[in-house]
């Protein structure tokens, strides 16, 4: 219009121009707030998604807060427990040197009441041998009818499986007491192979040649009973294969070897028993 009152002569066909841009102008502005309105609504509906968002999010921040209360709580519970468990610990380190004593002190008994049985069933068998009762079946029920009955196969073997000496020797003489000479002494030869020079290698000699002697092999019971003395000189075995040696001649018919030997074991072993078998031998065969 003002465009008009200045020209002072606008036209029909500029009016209509006028209108036209105006129109398309007021379109653009309409499409620009429709454009608008969508944008708010698009905006309305990410801010309520965040709103969601927020409060879920407040949601698992009370969870987690719960969450980390009970954890807390738990790992209370597990230092009282291992403060309890350090208690303990403690108290057993202070027993243990006693614990250690007591087993050790377990294990020198065990070891002591070991050496006796062993010397006893020595001497039993030495004197079965010597009154000439010690057969295969009465060895086994004089000699060794407890322990027998006590030592199952599976025990045997479980002692047999042990690689130290004490029970390689104990089941050799097992096998010994049972009657089973030859395997004996290819228990016993093993036992002198691995330990040769132990407490108990003179007496692994000596059931060797026991176990020869029993089985009438006199020869070869005299050369085993000889590495008893001269392998084992200092040891208490000694006087015993002596003795079965000064036997092992009277039975092969050998009188004067026999004398020998045993008036050898009366001058070496005065006022011993020892001594007196040997001379109620001698009376014997004079």
């Amino acid at each position: 219009m003002c465009l008009v009152t200045i020209s002072g002569c606008a036209t029909n066909s500029d009016l209509k121009r006028l209108r036209g841009e105006l129109d398309r102008k007021i379109v653009t502005v309409n499409e620009q707030v429709k454009t608008v309105e969508q944008s708010i609504i698009v905006l309305k509906e990410e801010l309520e998604k965040k709103t969601e968002g927020i409060a879920t999010l407040r949601k698992g921040q009370a969870d987690v807060g719960a969450d980390i209360s009970e954890i807390r709580e738990h790992i209370q519970e597990l230092r009282g427990n291992v403060e309890g468990l350090r208690g303990i610990v403690e108290g057993l380190r202070k027993d243990i040197p006693a614990m250690v004593q007591r087993a050790n002190r377990r294990d020198e008994e065990y070891k002591d009441l070991r050496e006796k049985l062993d010397n006893i069933s020595f001497k039993i068998n030495f004197i079965e041998s010597f009154l000439g009762i010690s057969k295969k079946s009465e060895l086994g029920e004089i000699a060794g009818g407890a322990d027998k009955q006590s030592v199952s196969p599976s025990s045997k073997d479980a002692i047999k499986g042990k690689a130290d000496k004490e029970s390689v020797y104990a089941a050799a003489y097992e096998t010994f007491k049972e009657g089973k000479y030859e395997n004996a002494r290819t228990e016993f030869q093993n036992f002198l192979n691995q330990f040769p020079d132990t407490e108990c290698s003179d007496n692994a000699q000596f059931w060797i040649g026991e176990s020869y002697y029993l089985e009438k092999k006199y020869e070869k019971a005299i050369l085993d009973y000889e590495k008893v003395v001269k392998n084992y000189p200092q040891g208490d075995k000694v006087p015993y294969a002596l003795l079965k040696q000064g036997f092992s001649f009277l039975e092969l018919g050998d009188k004067s070897s026999a004398r020998i030997i045993l008036q050898q074991v009366i001058k070496d072993y005065p006022n011993t028993n020892h001594a007196r078998i040997a001379r109620a031998k001698l009376i014997e065969i004079k």
